[in-house]
């Protein structure tokens, strides 16, 4: 997965035909775009970087696979309109606990920036995520950056068009994947592969597979930093979520500058540590010189960290010219210790409580659900009529959803008029993950209530267990 760097010098890196990268040129977003050829490289963060991806990337085309109570774990059934998550079924009525999710989401994206800047970008993001695999893919087949680079300047011919072919058809073929995958989420996944021989799919499948395969086939593919660079909001806004004390990969100045070349184990009073050999701008994703400080086109992925370590190696300087550090620290020579002393102060305390609070609250609410929904609708084309034995009555439409995987009898009552009854039979039995309608009338003496609306109750309690009940407040109407 990495090329060995063995280049130490200035001159290494002119032979990658992309020798501006990194550097601020005129004409801004009208400047011609540079094709950048990243180059490989390994250490710690690399390997927590594809920790993250084989993680993610397990979880996504993992999750469809696996079966609970013989369905499928993990359905967003659209059609149903039920999320079916492990043990758990949620109705459209649950639609507070996705906007808490996206909250906690929220909080957690700015909690985690405030004290290490993007590591969401460097790591998770699918756009990283995939860019890299996409990447890995053209370097097994093209080779590394160097040979990329002379391949792409060479004139067509059947070796290069074989190479390229290869590789955009497995580019296609994993494209084309992830959209089946992204659809299972949303369609059965037994209907997609039955679907599969005949190629005979819904038209709303068909349009999500090809729209989310081709997109990332062209982001990963080959849009890839501009994404980051020019479309990511996250990149425009990230300086707001910053301070002096968050963590931040950081070029060493003092300690570098000025560059030069020098042979392992020189000492020269004139230079710094920084041999001046461009490998932490080859190695960049998005083509930034750290050298030149924090940029928004960053992503914080510490590529250009484990590249500049095995550089200082290699000259026997100490590890650490490009590191995760604060600007804090930068300027008062701070260590590890003072460092992890800074992330507690009042911004990621505010983050992390208020992320506490939303978190507790939700798994509050998600453990004391109560998995019944309750609908009561009074029939509005009789607003009330009188009935033999001095009684009033009132239709009553409820529609009782059972949000549990096993079938259940409920038990519908009637309260809050004297001697409020139901005549008919108030036992409603509900299918597994289904809801039932029901119409009930309900009776109440003449002289039980003022004439208008009157305020009533149903309560609504399933036969198997008493603790899943529902109390829902309707309108009893005397007519005049």
């Amino acid at each position: 997965m990495s090329d060995t760097i063995s280049e130490t010098s200035p001159q290494a890196s002119s032979s990658i035909p992309v020798p501006t990268r990194g550097k601020k040129e005129k004409g801004g977003l009208y400047t011609a775009h540079k094709k950048i050829y990243v180059r490989s490289t390994s250490g710690f963060f690399t390997k927590w970087r594809w920790a993250v991806v084989l993680f993610t990337q397990i979880v996504f085309y993992g999750l469809p696979w696996l079966t609970w109570n013989d369905r499928q774990a993990v359905l967003l059934h659209l059609v149903e309109r039920k999320f079916y998550i492990f043990g758990w079924v949620f109705w459209p009525q649950d639609v507070f606990f996705l906007a808490i999710l996206l909250i906690i989401s929220a909080y957690s994206l700015f909690f985690f920036t405030a004290i290490a800047g993007r590591l969401w970008c460097g790591y998770a993001c699918p756009q990283t995520v995939y860019t890299e695999i996409f990447l890995w893919i053209e370097q097994k087949i093209e080779g590394d950056h160097l040979k990329r680079a002379k391949l792409d300047a060479s004139p067509m011919n059947g070796r290069k068009f074989s190479l390229k072919a290869a590789k955009y058809l497995a580019w296609g073929a994993l494209a084309l994947w992830t959209g089946f995958t992204f659809v299972a989420y949303f369609s059965p996944l037994d209907e997609l592969l039955a679907s599969v021989s005949t190629l005979a799919f819904g038209s709303w499948e068909t349009f999500w597979i090809l729209f989310y395969g081709t997109f990332t086939f062209v982001f990963a593919g080959f849009m890839r930093e501009q994404v980051c660079k020019f479309m990511c909001p996250y990149a425009r806004f990230q300086s707001v979520m910053f301070d002096p004390d968050t963590m931040v990969i950081t070029y060493d100045e003092a300690r570098g500058e000025p560059r030069g070349v020098h042979r392992k184990g020189e000492v020269a009073a004139s230079k710094g540590d920084c041999i001046d050999c461009g490998i932490c701008v080859q190695v960049c994703p998005t083509g930034v010189d750290i050298r030149n400080g924090l940029q928004y086109e960053c992503i914080g992925c510490a590529a250009c960290v484990d590249a500049c370590d095995q550089i200082m190696d290699k000259v026997g300087a100490p590890r650490g010219l490009v590191r995760y550090t604060t600007e804090t620290a930068i300027k008062r020579g701070w260590g590890r210790s003072e460092i992890f002393h800074h992330i507690l102060r009042l911004r990621t305390l505010v983050y992390g409580v208020v992320l506490l609070l939303i978190g507790s609250a939700f798994i509050w609410g998600l453990a004391t659900r109560i998995p019944l929904r309750v609908d009561v609708i009074r029939d509005r084309a009789s607003l009330g009529q009188e009935i033999p034995g001095g009684l009033i009555e009132n239709v009553y439409m409820l529609r009782v959803m059972n949000m549990t995987e096993q079938p259940r009898i409920f038990t519908v009552a009637v309260e809050g008029l004297r001697e409020a009854q139901i005549p008919d039979e108030h036992r409603v039995e509900v299918k597994a993950a289904q809801s039932q309608e029901v119409t009930l009338r309900v009776h109440v003496p003449l002289d039980a209530g003022e004439r208008g609306a009157n305020k009533i109750f149903f309560e609504i309690s399933a036969e198997d267990d008493p603790g899943v009940r529902r109390r829902e407040k309707a309108t009893f109407f005397f007519p005049g």
